[in-house]
Protein backbone atom coordinates (compact mmCIF):
# COMPACT_ATOMS: atom_id res chain seq x y z
CA UNK A 1 0.00 0.00 0.00
CA UNK A 2 1.49 3.37 -1.05
CA UNK A 3 1.40 6.61 0.96
CA UNK A 4 -1.54 7.96 -1.05
CA UNK A 5 -3.69 4.93 -0.20
CA UNK A 6 -2.67 5.10 3.45
CA UNK A 7 -3.76 8.77 3.66
CA UNK A 8 -7.01 7.99 1.83
CA UNK A 9 -7.81 5.12 4.21
CA UNK A 10 -6.85 7.12 7.31
CA UNK A 11 -9.06 10.08 6.33
CA UNK A 12 -12.00 7.78 5.59
CA UNK A 13 -11.63 6.02 8.97
CA UNK A 14 -11.35 9.34 10.83
CA UNK A 15 -14.44 10.82 9.13
CA UNK A 16 -16.39 7.61 9.76
CA UNK A 17 -15.41 7.61 13.44
CA UNK A 18 -16.23 11.28 14.03
CA UNK A 19 -19.52 11.11 12.15
CA UNK A 20 -21.00 8.41 14.34
CA UNK A 21 -24.43 8.43 15.90
CA UNK A 22 -23.48 10.76 18.82
CA UNK A 23 -22.47 13.64 16.53
CA UNK A 24 -25.54 13.23 14.31
CA UNK A 25 -27.73 13.24 17.41
CA UNK A 26 -25.94 16.33 18.68
CA UNK A 27 -26.75 18.17 15.43
CA UNK A 28 -30.31 16.94 14.92
CA UNK A 29 -31.12 16.90 18.63
CA UNK A 30 -29.67 20.37 18.99
CA UNK A 31 -31.84 21.68 16.17
CA UNK A 32 -34.94 20.08 17.74
CA UNK A 33 -34.03 21.56 21.12
CA UNK A 34 -33.50 25.09 19.77
CA UNK A 35 -36.75 24.93 17.77
CA UNK A 36 -38.73 23.72 20.81
CA UNK A 37 -36.96 26.02 23.27
CA UNK A 38 -37.78 29.09 21.18
CA UNK A 39 -41.27 27.71 20.44
CA UNK A 40 -40.51 28.54 16.79
CA UNK A 41 -41.14 32.23 17.55
CA UNK A 42 -38.24 33.42 15.31
CA UNK A 43 -39.89 31.62 12.36
CA UNK A 44 -42.90 33.93 12.76
CA UNK A 45 -40.62 36.88 12.00
CA UNK A 46 -39.42 35.53 8.64
CA UNK A 47 -40.79 38.61 6.83
CA UNK A 48 -39.13 40.89 9.38
CA UNK A 49 -35.84 39.12 8.67
CA UNK A 50 -36.23 39.91 4.97
CA UNK A 51 -36.87 43.59 5.81
CA UNK A 52 -33.66 43.64 7.86
CA UNK A 53 -31.78 41.98 5.00
CA UNK A 54 -33.00 44.61 2.53
CA UNK A 55 -31.54 47.40 4.67
CA UNK A 56 -34.65 48.79 6.36
CA UNK A 57 -32.86 48.94 9.72
CA UNK A 58 -29.29 49.68 8.54
CA UNK A 59 -27.36 52.45 10.28
CA UNK A 60 -23.81 53.57 9.55
CA UNK A 61 -23.41 54.47 13.23
CA UNK A 62 -23.88 50.90 14.41
CA UNK A 63 -20.77 48.89 15.42
CA UNK A 64 -19.48 46.36 12.91
CA UNK A 65 -17.82 46.24 9.51
CA UNK A 66 -20.44 45.20 6.91
CA UNK A 67 -24.19 45.50 6.27
CA UNK A 68 -26.74 42.77 6.98
CA UNK A 69 -26.96 42.04 3.26
CA UNK A 70 -23.19 41.81 2.90
CA UNK A 71 -23.00 39.59 5.99
CA UNK A 72 -25.55 37.13 4.60
CA UNK A 73 -23.90 37.28 1.16
CA UNK A 74 -20.51 36.52 2.74
CA UNK A 75 -22.02 33.63 4.71
CA UNK A 76 -23.82 32.32 1.61
CA UNK A 77 -20.59 32.68 -0.36
CA UNK A 78 -19.25 29.99 1.94
CA UNK A 79 -22.36 27.79 1.74
CA UNK A 80 -24.00 28.33 -1.67
CA UNK A 81 -21.25 26.63 -3.56
CA UNK A 82 -19.95 23.17 -4.28
CA UNK A 83 -22.01 21.73 -1.44
CA UNK A 84 -25.11 22.62 -3.47
CA UNK A 85 -23.83 21.35 -6.82
CA UNK A 86 -21.38 18.56 -6.05
CA UNK A 87 -22.34 17.83 -2.43
CA UNK A 88 -25.92 16.91 -3.38
CA UNK A 89 -24.58 14.58 -6.07
CA UNK A 90 -22.27 12.95 -3.53
CA UNK A 91 -25.23 12.45 -1.16
CA UNK A 92 -27.37 10.84 -3.86
CA UNK A 93 -24.46 8.71 -5.15
CA UNK A 94 -23.64 7.44 -1.65
CA UNK A 95 -27.01 7.34 0.09
CA UNK A 96 -29.57 7.34 -2.71
CA UNK A 97 -32.49 9.74 -3.31
CA UNK A 98 -33.64 9.44 0.32
CA UNK A 99 -30.52 11.23 1.56
CA UNK A 100 -32.01 14.45 0.13
CA UNK A 101 -34.90 14.21 2.62
CA UNK A 102 -32.46 14.18 5.53
CA UNK A 103 -30.70 17.18 4.02
CA UNK A 104 -34.07 18.97 4.22
CA UNK A 105 -34.48 17.96 7.85
CA UNK A 106 -31.01 19.29 8.61
CA UNK A 107 -31.88 22.60 6.92
CA UNK A 108 -35.20 23.10 8.73
CA UNK A 109 -33.64 22.39 12.11
CA UNK A 110 -30.58 24.35 11.05
CA UNK A 111 -32.65 27.52 10.75
CA UNK A 112 -33.26 27.43 14.50
CA UNK A 113 -29.63 26.54 15.18
CA UNK A 114 -28.39 29.47 13.08
CA UNK A 115 -30.74 31.86 14.82
CA UNK A 116 -29.20 30.93 18.18
CA UNK A 117 -25.55 30.80 17.10
CA UNK A 118 -25.61 34.04 15.09
CA UNK A 119 -27.53 35.95 17.75
CA UNK A 120 -24.81 34.89 20.20
CA UNK A 121 -22.14 36.04 17.72
CA UNK A 122 -23.51 39.59 18.06
CA UNK A 123 -24.36 39.42 21.77
CA UNK A 124 -20.84 38.45 22.76
CA UNK A 125 -18.51 40.10 20.30
CA UNK A 126 -14.92 40.30 21.42
CA UNK A 127 -11.86 42.19 20.27
CA UNK A 128 -8.71 40.95 18.59
CA UNK A 129 -5.20 42.01 19.66
CA UNK A 130 -5.58 45.15 17.51
CA UNK A 131 -8.69 46.21 19.40
CA UNK A 132 -11.03 45.57 16.44
CA UNK A 133 -14.50 44.17 17.17
CA UNK A 134 -14.85 40.53 16.12
CA UNK A 135 -17.62 37.95 16.26
CA UNK A 136 -17.70 34.17 16.06
CA UNK A 137 -18.02 31.01 18.12
CA UNK A 138 -14.57 31.42 19.66
CA UNK A 139 -15.45 34.90 20.89
CA UNK A 140 -18.90 34.09 22.27
CA UNK A 141 -17.44 31.09 24.08
CA UNK A 142 -14.84 33.23 25.82
CA UNK A 143 -16.99 36.34 26.32
CA UNK A 144 -20.20 34.51 27.19
CA UNK A 145 -18.92 31.53 29.20
CA UNK A 146 -15.74 33.01 30.60
CA UNK A 147 -12.00 32.51 30.20
CA UNK A 148 -12.15 29.05 31.78
CA UNK A 149 -13.84 27.85 28.58
CA UNK A 150 -11.01 29.10 26.37
CA UNK A 151 -9.86 25.51 25.55
CA UNK A 152 -13.26 25.01 23.86
CA UNK A 153 -12.71 28.21 21.87
CA UNK A 154 -9.22 27.02 20.89
CA UNK A 155 -10.67 23.68 19.77
CA UNK A 156 -13.11 25.49 17.49
CA UNK A 157 -10.43 27.77 16.05
CA UNK A 158 -7.91 25.00 15.40
CA UNK A 159 -10.60 22.86 13.73
CA UNK A 160 -11.65 25.91 11.73
CA UNK A 161 -8.11 26.41 10.46
CA UNK A 162 -8.39 22.99 8.81
CA UNK A 163 -12.10 22.99 7.96
CA UNK A 164 -11.85 26.28 6.09
CA UNK A 165 -9.20 24.94 3.73
CA UNK A 166 -11.15 24.56 0.48
CA UNK A 167 -10.03 21.05 -0.47
CA UNK A 168 -13.43 19.99 -1.79
CA UNK A 169 -14.11 23.16 -3.80
CA UNK A 170 -10.67 23.13 -5.42
CA UNK A 171 -10.98 19.42 -6.17
CA UNK A 172 -14.38 19.69 -7.84
CA UNK A 173 -13.46 22.84 -9.76
CA UNK A 174 -10.40 21.12 -11.24
CA UNK A 175 -12.56 18.09 -12.08
CA UNK A 176 -15.08 20.04 -14.14
CA UNK A 177 -12.36 22.07 -15.88
CA UNK A 178 -10.61 18.81 -16.76
CA UNK A 179 -13.79 17.09 -17.99
CA UNK A 180 -15.32 19.95 -19.94
CA UNK A 181 -12.42 22.15 -21.01
CA UNK A 182 -9.15 20.23 -21.16
CA UNK A 183 -10.52 16.97 -22.59
CA UNK A 184 -12.52 18.56 -25.48
CA UNK A 185 -9.46 20.65 -26.33
CA UNK A 186 -7.23 17.54 -25.95
CA UNK A 187 -5.02 19.23 -23.39
CA UNK A 188 -3.02 17.26 -20.78
CA UNK A 189 -4.34 13.99 -22.27
CA UNK A 190 -1.39 11.96 -21.06
CA UNK A 191 -1.06 13.66 -17.69
CA UNK A 192 -4.38 14.83 -16.14
CA UNK A 193 -2.63 15.71 -12.87
CA UNK A 194 -0.59 18.32 -14.75
CA UNK A 195 -3.87 19.87 -15.92
CA UNK A 196 -5.22 19.84 -12.37
CA UNK A 197 -2.04 21.52 -11.18
CA UNK A 198 -2.34 24.28 -13.80
CA UNK A 199 -5.99 24.83 -12.80
CA UNK A 200 -4.96 25.02 -9.16
CA UNK A 201 -2.30 27.66 -9.90
CA UNK A 202 -4.72 29.83 -11.90
CA UNK A 203 -7.51 29.59 -9.32
CA UNK A 204 -5.13 30.22 -6.41
CA UNK A 205 -3.88 33.39 -8.12
CA UNK A 206 -7.40 34.69 -8.68
CA UNK A 207 -8.44 33.94 -5.10
CA UNK A 208 -5.33 35.65 -3.74
CA UNK A 209 -6.22 38.91 -5.51
CA UNK A 210 -9.52 39.07 -3.59
CA UNK A 211 -8.74 37.63 -0.16
CA UNK A 212 -5.73 39.79 0.58
CA UNK A 213 -8.14 42.74 0.48
CA UNK A 214 -9.89 41.64 3.69
CA UNK A 215 -13.56 41.15 4.63
CA UNK A 216 -14.78 44.38 3.00
CA UNK A 217 -13.48 43.37 -0.43
CA UNK A 218 -14.69 39.78 0.06
CA UNK A 219 -18.15 41.05 1.08
CA UNK A 220 -18.45 43.40 -1.91
CA UNK A 221 -17.42 40.70 -4.38
CA UNK A 222 -19.70 38.12 -2.73
CA UNK A 223 -22.69 40.49 -2.62
CA UNK A 224 -22.49 40.73 -6.42
CA UNK A 225 -21.58 37.14 -7.32
CA UNK A 226 -23.88 35.16 -5.03
CA UNK A 227 -27.30 36.74 -5.81
CA UNK A 228 -26.53 36.75 -9.55
CA UNK A 229 -25.53 33.09 -9.70
CA UNK A 230 -28.37 31.90 -7.46
CA UNK A 231 -30.82 33.79 -9.68
CA UNK A 232 -29.39 32.30 -12.88
CA UNK A 233 -29.30 28.83 -11.33
CA UNK A 234 -32.98 29.09 -10.43
CA UNK A 235 -33.85 30.25 -13.98
CA UNK A 236 -32.02 27.26 -15.49
CA UNK A 237 -33.84 24.98 -13.05
CA UNK A 238 -37.23 26.44 -13.97
CA UNK A 239 -36.55 25.62 -17.63
CA UNK A 240 -35.73 22.01 -16.74
CA UNK A 241 -38.67 21.65 -14.33
CA UNK A 242 -41.07 23.13 -16.88
CA UNK A 243 -39.83 20.63 -19.45
CA UNK A 244 -40.48 17.72 -17.04
CA UNK A 245 -43.33 19.16 -14.96
CA UNK A 246 -45.41 15.97 -15.01
CA UNK A 247 -42.52 13.95 -13.55
CA UNK A 248 -41.70 16.33 -10.67
CA UNK A 249 -44.31 14.97 -8.18
CA UNK A 250 -42.93 11.48 -8.71
CA UNK A 251 -39.41 12.71 -7.87
CA UNK A 252 -40.55 14.11 -4.52
CA UNK A 253 -42.42 10.86 -3.83
CA UNK A 254 -39.22 8.92 -4.59
CA UNK A 255 -37.17 11.09 -2.20
CA UNK A 256 -39.66 10.70 0.65
CA UNK A 257 -40.29 6.97 0.19
CA UNK A 258 -36.58 6.19 -0.11
CA UNK A 259 -35.79 8.27 2.99
CA UNK A 260 -37.15 5.56 5.28
CA UNK A 261 -35.78 2.47 3.55
CA UNK A 262 -32.06 2.95 3.03
CA UNK A 263 -32.27 0.65 -0.02
CA UNK A 264 -29.62 2.61 -1.89
CA UNK A 265 -27.05 2.16 0.87
CA UNK A 266 -24.97 -0.98 1.11
CA UNK A 267 -26.87 -3.48 3.24
CA UNK A 268 -29.99 -1.30 3.32
CA UNK A 269 -28.70 0.59 6.35
CA UNK A 270 -31.19 3.37 7.11
CA UNK A 271 -28.90 4.83 9.77
CA UNK A 272 -26.07 5.14 7.26
CA UNK A 273 -28.30 7.02 4.84
CA UNK A 274 -29.42 9.44 7.56
CA UNK A 275 -25.79 10.12 8.47
CA UNK A 276 -24.95 10.72 4.79
CA UNK A 277 -27.86 13.16 4.44
CA UNK A 278 -26.94 15.02 7.63
CA UNK A 279 -23.26 15.22 6.67
CA UNK A 280 -24.02 16.59 3.22
CA UNK A 281 -26.77 18.86 4.54
CA UNK A 282 -24.44 20.37 7.10
CA UNK A 283 -21.71 20.76 4.48
CA UNK A 284 -24.27 22.63 2.39
CA UNK A 285 -25.68 25.05 4.99
CA UNK A 286 -23.09 24.73 7.79
CA UNK A 287 -25.72 25.08 10.53
CA UNK A 288 -24.05 23.89 13.72
CA UNK A 289 -20.47 24.20 12.53
CA UNK A 290 -20.19 27.84 13.58
CA UNK A 291 -18.43 29.11 10.46
CA UNK A 292 -21.35 31.39 9.60
CA UNK A 293 -21.04 33.16 12.96
CA UNK A 294 -17.77 34.71 11.82
CA UNK A 295 -19.42 36.42 8.82
CA UNK A 296 -22.59 37.43 10.64
CA UNK A 297 -20.52 38.56 13.62
CA UNK A 298 -19.10 41.37 11.45
CA UNK A 299 -22.54 42.88 10.73
CA UNK A 300 -23.29 46.50 11.61
CA UNK A 301 -26.04 46.38 14.23
CA UNK A 302 -26.80 47.06 17.87
CA UNK A 303 -29.53 44.41 17.92
CA UNK A 304 -28.15 40.83 17.98
CA UNK A 305 -31.55 39.28 17.24
CA UNK A 306 -31.71 41.10 13.91
CA UNK A 307 -28.65 39.28 12.65
CA UNK A 308 -30.00 36.02 14.04
CA UNK A 309 -33.11 36.46 11.90
CA UNK A 310 -31.02 37.29 8.82
CA UNK A 311 -28.80 34.23 9.42
CA UNK A 312 -31.91 32.06 9.67
CA UNK A 313 -32.62 32.79 6.00
CA UNK A 314 -29.35 31.06 5.02
CA UNK A 315 -30.41 27.38 5.28
CA UNK A 316 -33.72 28.23 3.60
CA UNK A 317 -31.99 29.71 0.54
CA UNK A 318 -29.07 27.33 0.55
CA UNK A 319 -30.53 23.89 1.17
CA UNK A 320 -34.31 24.10 0.81
CA UNK A 321 -34.08 26.02 -2.48
CA UNK A 322 -30.72 25.54 -4.21
CA UNK A 323 -29.94 21.98 -3.04
CA UNK A 324 -33.47 20.83 -3.79
CA UNK A 325 -33.19 22.25 -7.32
CA UNK A 326 -29.97 20.31 -7.88
CA UNK A 327 -31.39 17.08 -6.46
CA UNK A 328 -34.58 17.22 -8.54
CA UNK A 329 -32.62 17.88 -11.75
CA UNK A 330 -30.26 14.96 -11.04
CA UNK A 331 -33.16 12.60 -10.31
CA UNK A 332 -35.22 13.79 -13.28
CA UNK A 333 -32.32 13.16 -15.64
CA UNK A 334 -31.77 9.62 -14.32
CA UNK A 335 -27.97 10.01 -14.28
CA UNK A 336 -27.82 9.10 -10.58
CA UNK A 337 -27.89 5.41 -11.54
CA UNK A 338 -24.75 5.85 -13.67
CA UNK A 339 -21.21 5.45 -12.37
CA UNK A 340 -20.76 9.18 -11.73
CA UNK A 341 -20.04 11.16 -8.59
CA UNK A 342 -19.68 14.75 -7.49
CA UNK A 343 -19.81 17.60 -9.97
CA UNK A 344 -19.57 15.23 -12.96
CA UNK A 345 -22.99 13.81 -12.09
CA UNK A 346 -24.61 17.25 -11.85
CA UNK A 347 -22.93 18.42 -15.07
CA UNK A 348 -24.17 15.34 -16.92
CA UNK A 349 -27.71 15.98 -15.61
CA UNK A 350 -27.69 19.56 -16.93
CA UNK A 351 -26.24 18.41 -20.24
CA UNK A 352 -28.90 15.73 -20.62
CA UNK A 353 -31.72 18.20 -19.91
CA UNK A 354 -30.45 21.35 -21.66
CA UNK A 355 -27.86 19.99 -24.08
CA UNK A 356 -24.52 21.69 -24.54
CA UNK A 357 -25.96 24.93 -23.15
CA UNK A 358 -26.70 23.22 -19.86
CA UNK A 359 -23.16 21.93 -19.68
CA UNK A 360 -21.72 25.38 -20.41
CA UNK A 361 -24.02 27.01 -17.85
CA UNK A 362 -23.10 24.56 -15.11
CA UNK A 363 -19.40 25.01 -15.82
CA UNK A 364 -19.81 28.77 -15.34
CA UNK A 365 -21.94 28.20 -12.22
CA UNK A 366 -19.35 25.86 -10.71
CA UNK A 367 -16.61 28.42 -11.35
CA UNK A 368 -18.59 31.19 -9.65
CA UNK A 369 -19.89 29.10 -6.75
CA UNK A 370 -16.48 27.57 -6.06
CA UNK A 371 -14.72 30.95 -6.16
CA UNK A 372 -17.31 32.63 -3.93
CA UNK A 373 -16.87 29.83 -1.38
CA UNK A 374 -13.10 30.19 -1.52
CA UNK A 375 -13.41 33.92 -0.84
CA UNK A 376 -15.68 33.41 2.16
CA UNK A 377 -13.73 30.57 3.73
CA UNK A 378 -10.48 32.51 3.63
CA UNK A 379 -12.01 35.09 5.97
CA UNK A 380 -13.13 32.36 8.37
CA UNK A 381 -9.68 30.81 8.40
CA UNK A 382 -8.05 34.20 9.01
CA UNK A 383 -10.27 34.82 12.03
CA UNK A 384 -9.44 31.41 13.47
CA UNK A 385 -5.72 32.02 12.94
CA UNK A 386 -5.95 35.49 14.49
CA UNK A 387 -7.73 34.17 17.58
CA UNK A 388 -5.13 31.49 18.26
CA UNK A 389 -1.90 33.09 17.04
CA UNK A 390 -2.67 36.82 16.75
CA UNK A 391 -3.63 39.11 13.85
CA UNK A 392 -0.04 39.29 12.59
CA UNK A 393 -0.50 35.73 11.30
CA UNK A 394 -3.48 36.52 9.05
CA UNK A 395 -1.40 37.03 5.92
CA UNK A 396 0.67 33.94 6.69
CA UNK A 397 -2.56 31.93 6.86
CA UNK A 398 -3.64 33.38 3.52
CA UNK A 399 -0.45 32.11 1.88
CA UNK A 400 -1.05 28.62 3.31
CA UNK A 401 -4.70 28.83 2.24
CA UNK A 402 -3.79 29.72 -1.34
CA UNK A 403 -1.17 26.95 -1.47
CA UNK A 404 -3.72 24.37 -0.29
CA UNK A 405 -5.99 25.28 -3.21
CA UNK A 406 -3.30 23.86 -5.47
CA UNK A 407 -3.00 20.73 -3.27
CA UNK A 408 -6.76 20.23 -3.29
CA UNK A 409 -6.81 20.49 -7.08
CA UNK A 410 -4.64 17.38 -7.47
CA UNK A 411 -6.11 15.33 -4.58
CA UNK A 412 -8.80 12.64 -4.99
CA UNK A 413 -12.46 13.40 -4.28
CA UNK A 414 -12.53 10.87 -1.41
CA UNK A 415 -9.65 12.52 0.42
CA UNK A 416 -11.20 15.96 -0.16
CA UNK A 417 -14.61 14.92 1.19
CA UNK A 418 -13.28 13.05 4.23
CA UNK A 419 -10.81 15.82 5.12
CA UNK A 420 -13.58 18.44 5.19
CA UNK A 421 -16.03 16.15 7.00
CA UNK A 422 -13.49 15.40 9.76
CA UNK A 423 -12.68 19.07 10.37
CA UNK A 424 -16.36 20.04 10.36
CA UNK A 425 -17.16 17.34 12.90
CA UNK A 426 -14.56 18.78 15.27
CA UNK A 427 -16.07 22.27 14.83
CA UNK A 428 -19.58 21.06 15.66
CA UNK A 429 -18.70 19.95 19.19
CA UNK A 430 -17.61 23.33 20.67
CA UNK A 431 -20.26 25.20 18.66
CA UNK A 432 -23.23 23.13 19.81
CA UNK A 433 -22.04 22.66 23.41
CA UNK A 434 -21.49 26.40 23.96
CA UNK A 435 -24.78 27.31 22.25
CA UNK A 436 -26.66 24.90 24.52
CA UNK A 437 -25.10 26.57 27.57
CA UNK A 438 -25.88 30.09 26.35
CA UNK A 439 -29.35 29.38 24.93
CA UNK A 440 -31.18 31.00 27.90
CA UNK A 441 -29.36 34.27 27.14
CA UNK A 442 -30.58 34.17 23.54
CA UNK A 443 -34.17 33.53 24.65
CA UNK A 444 -34.00 36.44 27.09
CA UNK A 445 -32.64 38.78 24.40
CA UNK A 446 -35.25 37.57 21.90
CA UNK A 447 -38.14 38.28 24.25
CA UNK A 448 -36.84 41.81 24.81
CA UNK A 449 -36.41 42.49 21.09
CA UNK A 450 -39.73 41.02 19.90
CA UNK A 451 -41.69 42.75 22.67
CA UNK A 452 -40.31 46.12 21.52
CA UNK A 453 -41.13 45.70 17.82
Amino acid sequence: MNLYNIIDSAMANLAGFLWGTPLVMLLLGGGVFFAAYSRLVPMLYFKHGIDILLGKYDSDDDPGQITHFEALSSALAGTVGMGNIAGVAVAIHTGGPGAVFWMWVTAILGMSTKFFTCTLALMYRGKDDQGEIQGGVMYFIEEGLGHSYRPLAIMFSMSGLLGCIVFFQANQLSQIVRDYLYEPMQLFQGNPNAGNFVTGILVATLVAVVIFGGIKRIAKVASRMVPTMVGLYIIAAILILAKNITDVPGIFKLIISDAFTGNAVSGGALGSMIIIGVRRGMFSNEAGTGTETMAHGAAKTKEPVREGLVAMLGPFIDTLIVCTITAVIILLSGVYVDDLNGVSMTAEAFKKELGIYGQIFLTIAVLNFALSTMFGYSYYGQKCASFVFGTRWKNAYNFVYVFMIVVGSVASIDIAVNFVDSAYALMVIPTMVSTFLLAPKVLEESKRYFSNL
